[in-house]
């Protein structure tokens, strides 16, 4: 075939899509492939173009385009919806020979553009997972997910709350049990003192948040974070009596998907930067007023150590489910 066409949503693209692609790409030409985008769309077209582009934009017989579908209408039989889009095809790819497809929609849309339909894996044997899967449980189909796209579906989860209530050594516990990567609190590398300037403050907001995003990328399923940007501004207001503004910009780029606060109710432990031992249960309700204020939902982690670990881990699972 010289030239041949395949489209889909690629709402993510997974190994399944990278096996249609690769099986087209053998038999053509140049091949097409088109991703079709609404505005409804629950991610964002921009973003899943981005990854086409990682995974083929070097391949020079393929041509990936992004086409607003403004034609199709799911309310529609099938033989009356494919004709809305044999009519699309035409005019915006007049000169195909074929296109290439793994849905029922191929057989009528074949006889409408009068053109062939060269079927791959229609019953998804080779790659049993869909789109629609991925999206509603990515952790359970994680092995079909492209490591360029897996970083968007990575859990993030912050373990959060006022010093020596035992994030770090959770996180790296928490880190260890689901065999994944944990960031620390970057601050530790920076600092000697809390004797600290706005733009101290600043570097450590730019420093923690690059850390969350590189991290991600290596992620398995789960990112764990024994801090955020709201830490960062506690105590740069409680320190300087001011937050530079552009913590909370920074604060802004790292979503987590649980945060769990950590109770005062374990013994606190000096460790040469901590200094607030004084005033454990005020820094306390500082931390939870914070997530209130933002109307941020979080899990109450308290009690011992294995009922802190069973209440974390507990609430994991069930996200991952």
């Amino acid at each position: 075939m010289k030239k041949g066409l395949l489209f889909g949503k690629f709402m993510p693209v997974h190994q399944g899509h990278i096996a249609l692609i690769e099986f087209a790409a053998a038999q053509c030409d140049h091949l097409i492939v088109s991703m079709n985008c609404t505005p409804n769309d629950p991610i964002d077209p921009i973003k899943r173009m981005e990854w086409l582009r990682a995974l083929f934009g070097h391949r020079s017989n393929m041509e990936l385009v992004a086409v607003l579908d403004d034609f199709s209408d799911d309310n529609l039989p099938l033989w009356e919806a494919t004709k809305r889009w044999s009519d699309f095809i035409k005019h915006r790819f007049p000169d195909i020979d074929g296109f290439f497809c793994s849905e029922p929609y191929g057989e009528p849309l074949s006889q409408h553009l009068g053109l062939p339909c060269i079927w791959f894996d229609p019953e998804r044997k080779q790659v049993p997972v869909s789109a629609t899967l991925i999206r509603q449980h990515p952790a359970l189909y994680w092995d079909f997910i492209p490591a360029v796209v897996k970083p968007y579906f990575v859990k993030k989860i912050c373990l959060y709350g006022p010093e020596s209530v035992g994030k770090t050594t959770l996180a790296e516990q928490l880190a260890q049990h689901y065999k994944t990567v944990f960031v620390h609190e970057v601050a530790r590398d920076l600092i000697t003192s809390n004797d600290l300037t706005p733009d101290d403050y600043i570097q450590i907001g730019h420093a923690q948040t690059q850390a969350v995003l590189k991290a991600a990328a290596s992620a398995n399923r789960l990112l764990i974070c024994d801090t955020d940007l709201i830490t960062t501004e506690l105590y740069a207001d409680h320190y300087l009596n001011e937050v530079p503004p552009v913590l909370y910009e920074l604060e802004k780029q790292v979503v987590y998907d649980r945060y769990f606060l950590l109770n005062i109710d374990v013994p606190w432990v000096a460790d040469g930067l901590r200094d607030l031992g004084h005033r454990r249960e005020e820094m306390y309700q500082r931390f939870k007023t914070a997530l209130d204020q933002r109307n941020i939902a979080y899990i109450d982690v308290s009690g011992d150590w294995d009922q802190r670990w069973t209440t974390v881990t507990g609430e994991i699972d069930r996200l991952l489910a």
